[in-house]
């Protein structure tokens, strides 16, 4: 079985305060998503959310249930979303086989058996992204391609935050029941993502930054508004961020994030600003 996982339990705004580097970076990022012909996943206890990558090389990678899931196969209380960053590749779901080329998704329904990972070439793999959440509820499956996304421009240049959001897996694209997915890459010469920050109290998220180029970073900053830590970060490592955290990044060049949320409504508007100034 060519499937590795680890848990996270949730950590209080408290006890986070006390946190050193370490501990810090233990509970919350993800460091190592994408190895050759394996799966990787971490699921988190906060909202059962799961983050994970496969990096199909030599042969197809399948999507098995793991313990925690006590269930017969992956998604039979589950839905899920993939967006490829890599390469050309295909995903088979219960024996339908979706393409998927650079920055395409796919959602995958709740009930699905059989989930199965492959790249369209060795040499030029794909790299499959992957959130998944508990469901209540079966929807269709269905591929989101770039020109079905919906597009938002925000910032701007003087303040450093001119950004380009994508979102493919949300309700206005796709039926779901409480996952959402979506891409936003910062625009050159710009380095903040979602400034201002904000947190919502009925959702947590999880970000995956890449594109980040190669002697870069990103330094992602969460906390309470009055109690901020930082993370620094290289490409291809994501975060997760509590529901009670600000979730926000600069980098030291522009890059991209892959957004996960899930929670207590598909409102993707609901959220509480954190006012500049008053950031601590």
């Amino acid at each position: 079985m060519s499937v590795s996982y680890e848990s996270r339990y949730a950590s209080s705004p408290q006890g986070v305060k006390g946190y050193d580097t370490t501990q810090l970076r233990n509970e919350f990022l993800i460091e190592n998503l994408f190895e050759a012909d394996k799966l990787n996943l971490v699921y988190s206890h906060y909202d059962r959310f799961i983050t994970g990558g496969v990096l199909p090389v030599s042969k197809s990678v399948s999507l098995d249930a793991i313990d925690p899931l006590k269930a017969e196969f992956f998604l039979q209380r589950r839905e899920l979303g993939i967006i490829n960053i890599g390469q050309a590749g295909t995903v088979t779901v219960d024996g339908t086989v979706y393409e998927l080329n650079h920055k395409e998704a796919l959602y995958v329904g709740q009930g699905n058996k059989e989930v199965v990972f492959a790249s369209a070439s060795a040499d030029s793999p794909a790299m499959f992204y992957l959130n998944s959440t508990p469901a209540h509820k079966a929807y269709p499956t269905k591929k989101i391609g770039t020109d079905d996304v919906e597009v938002i421009e925000l910032g701007s240049p003087e303040t450093a935050n001119a950004r380009t959001l994508r979102k493919y897996i949300v309700n206005s694209v796709v039926d779901v029941c409480q996952l959402q997915m979506g891409m936003t890459s910062i625009k050159v010469g710009s380095s903040w993502n979602t400034m201002p920050a904000h947190v919502h109290d009925r959702r947590m998220e999880v970000y995956f930054y890449f594109e980040v180029p190669e002697g870069q970073s990103v330094c992602h900053f969460m906390g309470e508004t009055n109690e901020t830590r930082h993370i620094w970060m290289q490409n291809n490592q994501a975060v997760i961020s509590p529901p009670w955290s600000i979730h926000s990044g600069s980098g030291t060049s522009n890059y991209s994030f892959i957004w996960g949320m899930a929670g207590e409504n598909l409102d993707y508007g609901d959220m509480d600003v954190c006012a500049i100034p008053e950031l601590r």
